[in-house]
């Protein structure tokens, strides 16, 4: 992980080959032009102010370390504007779907505040080639902008702190065009394998870099941009900031990603959202989650998909696994003396601890009272639990880094107990 951040470092002296084949891509439907001229680092011209961007733009970059980074040398001439997003923040608003019942009670003031969001022509040359040519990363944009803003709403009445939840929203995930977009966000909680993953979990930093070095957004935007994948135990990437470690901007963005995360699996209703932010105790700041909670708790109710004995049977298979796992960590711990495996393995038993609060928080540990009344909630929950143990893998390998043989077949020890109990009913994608 921490080779990745480092080469993210240079990651605008050349061309990004990701990102420029995005701007290209929407250059087709969008007028891009060089607002100035393009020097490689010897200051050999390589494309003229004003010219429209093209195919052969990416072959003279090739390999070529530049004068000045590519995104401060082009201008989306027709891209996004202030009133591109303000059309957006509406239609958003007016969704039958949960999404517009968050943002509905504070829609007046988010969309009044849109016009007023700066849009640096770095960050508008990307939400550009983004909403051309993957218009669901634009869209997830909004999305976050605005409730962002609808959370901020709630909290407070200060327009700059409205304004800043929102652009922090909005520039959130601008990092994810300088990775493969077969590593993006949609596929965070699939199964992808930990080169794969490595790639994803960068993209707060490069988001970082881009914003600090190429424009002139707040450090609070910034900072936060970084932290929203971050989790308050330290579960989040990153660099698996801890409480205090994270800031509020950045814990309030932690939930939005998170809600957001929901709403894109099979079934994304308030209640399961609710659900997802509370299930695990000290995964996100709770006077945000709280704010979920209450607008959940008007929307109609969960449907189990499953029969009272299934969910039983589940349970019974959560239980197993989180004992087994918790065993197995504690008996690696004991083993070792490596402090890559103690680093990781530790970090397990902190998560599986957190786990195995929210199970008895719940009730869950006695299958038998469960009825079916209680089935589609202890569901939810089940599905939550089932998709933490998976993550807990993830942050177990990315703590413990490269690692020798040795540690690398103690380690999956571990691995392979966390995923013995199964997977997650409900993929999210």
């Amino acid at each position: 992980m921490s080779s990745t951040v480092r080469a993210a470092g240079a990651l605008f002296s050349t061309a990004n080959p990701h990102a420029l084949a995005t701007i290209l891509e929407a250059s087709q439907t969008k007028s891009i032009i060089a607002s100035r001229d393009i020097f490689d680092i010897s200051g050999i011209k390589l494309w003229a102010r004003d010219q429209p961007v093209s195919a052969a733009l990416q072959r003279k970059l090739l390999d070529r370390e530049l004068r000045n980074p590519l995104e401060s040398c082009l201008m989306a001439e027709d891209g996004v504007t202030p009133q591109t997003l303000l059309r957006a923040t509406e239609a958003l608003a007016e969704r039958d779907a949960p999404i517009g019942a968050l943002l509905r009670p504070h829609a007046a003031r988010i969309v009044a505040q849109v016009p007023h969001l700066p849009l640096h022509s770095v960050a508008q040359l990307l939400l550009t080639a983004g909403q051309a040519s993957r218009p669901e990363s634009f869209d997830h944009a909004v999305q976050a902008m605005a409730l962002a803003g609808a959370l901020m709403a709630e909290h407070s009445t200060s327009v700059a702190e409205l304004r800043i939840a929102m652009l922090a929203g909005l520039l959130h995930d601008l990092g994810e065009m300088y990775i493969d977009p077969r590593y993006g966000e949609a596929d965070a909680d699939r199964q992808l394998d930990f080169t794969s993953y490595q790639q994803l979990v960068v993209h707060p930093h490069i988001g970082r870099l881009l914003l600090t070095q190429l424009t002139n957004y707040p450090g609070a935007v910034i900072e936060a941009v970084a932290e929203h994948h971050e989790r308050l135990d330290g579960s989040g990437y990153p660099h698996s900031l801890q409480r205090d470690g994270i800031s509020p901007l950045g814990k309030l963005l932690a939930v939005t990603e998170a809600t957001l995360g929901v709403l894109r699996s099979e079934r994304p209703y308030l209640a399961r959202i609710s659900v997802a932010l509370r299930v695990v105790p000290g995964e996100y700041d709770l006077s945000w989650v709280g704010r979920i909670a209450d607008a959940a708790r008007v929307q109609p109710a969960l449907h189990a998909e499953l029969g009272v004995d299934e969910v039983r049977a589940r349970l019974t298979r959560l239980d197993g696994a989180l004992q087994n796992a918790q065993t197995c960590a504690d008996e690696l711990l004991r083993a070792t003396s490596s402090p890559a495996l103690k680093a990781a393995v530790g970090l397990a038993q902190q998560l599986l601890a957190r786990l195995r609060k929210g199970w008895y928080a719940s009730g869950l540990w006695s299958a038998s009272s469960v009825d079916a009344g209680d089935a589609a909630e202890v569901e939810a929950i089940e599905d939550e639990l089932f998709f933490r143990l998976r993550s807990i893998e993830r942050a177990a390998k990315l703590r413990a880094g490269q690692v020798n043989d040795s540690d690398a077949i103690a380690l999956q020890r571990l691995y392979d107990s966390l995923n013995a109990g199964g997977g997650s009913l409900y993929e999210r994608a």
